[in-house]
């Protein structure tokens, strides 16, 4: 699996070794196709949903300026952990500086952070679509989306120096081994040489607060939201309702369940080869889902699509 070297007789670490994902040159070159055709999905999806919305005017809604935030969301954190990977199996090389990997750690974490933000500010979105439709343009007007926005924004930024800087104050004396395909809190951990109760309590008491608000937010907005679709007296009517809340429902809780088994079960169940499973869910897997669940079950996404070629075509023109 990984490269095996510790450096000895040195006070501290420079720089870590990445995990590989073989040995074999083979499996590595297959590693490395399977994580390229998965990252150009993932930018390809996520760029065309940014590009749909923003040349098609009737887009320009609360509910797609948010969906926007989230596709640059999630272009960047697969961006940060997938080409260093296909790098280390094309080169050999598993290197990454010490500057590399706390970088790698803060963008992963604003990220992670700002992904489950957003997801909060999208359920608001859709419980005043439904449950205030009257009063939904007086609410989420455009102020209140840059205010909701900035703040996701900030609080992830804060949530992420804090991390970083609480991960990073530990000593890296004994090894660089990180037995992960990115610069991972958790991993990081098993290697200092100095305490990590702090570090472990912090996270566990942050992830508890941060996803039992946002998980308890979600799940009181949408007790609302069905309640009112239920109210709604055609089949048409809650079908249309249902379509918009669908797959803002299925990319939350594909996100929380992958982000909170990776970061928050117990040592019991760790081992390098769930670890890495985990890692690879939680980081590639919703950038490449969430375009596709989006795609798939809202008609105005698809038609913004298919008119992508012709609004640059006019453009151009």
């Amino acid at each position: 699996m990984a490269q095996k070297n510790q450096i000895a007789n040195q006070s501290t670490v420079t720089q870590f070794l990445l995990m590989t994902f073989s040995d074999d040159h083979d499996m590595q070159i297959l590693h490395f196709a399977i994580f390229l055709s998965t990252y150009f999905l993932a930018l390809v999806g996520n760029c065309l949903i940014v590009v749909a919305v923003i040349l098609n005017y009737h887009l320009h809604t609360p509910m797609y300026f948010f969906l926007v935030n989230l596709s640059l969301i999630d272009a960047c954190v697969i961006s940060t952990t997938v080409p260093k990977s296909m790098a280390i199996s094309l080169t050999n090389n598993t290197r990454i500086s010490f500057s590399g990997c706390v970088t790698q750690v803060f963008i992963v974490v604003m990220c992670v952070t700002a992904e489950l933000a957003t997801l909060t500010v999208m359920a608001y979105d859709r419980y005043v679509a439904i449950c205030h439709p009257l009063q939904y343009r007086l609410i989420m007007n455009w102020d209140a989306c840059a205010q909701m926005a900035a703040a996701s924004w900030i609080s992830s930024v804060m949530h992420a120096v804090l991390e970083t800087g609480v991960t990073f104050r530990l000593r890296f004396c004994a090894s660089n081994i990180i037995e992960q395909f990115f610069c991972d809190i958790p991993q990081l951990q098993k290697i200092s040489c100095t305490d990590t109760k702090v570090n472990e309590q912090l996270i566990l008491i942050l992830g508890f607060i941060v996803d039992s608000f946002m998980f308890v937010f979600i799940f009181v907005s949408y007790g609302y939201i069905f309640s009112a679709v239920l109210k709604i007296p055609s089949v048409q009517g809650r079908h249309k309702a249902f379509s918009t809340c669908t797959p803002h429902l299925a990319v939350f809780s594909l996100f929380i369940i992958t982000a909170v088994f990776s970061y928050m079960r117990p040592k019991a169940l760790s081992s390098p080869t769930l670890d890495l499973i985990s890692a690879v869910v939680y980081t590639v897997l919703p950038p490449v889902l969430n375009p596709i669940i989006y795609s798939l079950r809202n008609k105005d996404i698809q038609e913004g699509m298919r008119k992508i070629p012709l609004k640059i075509k006019k453009l151009i023109a």
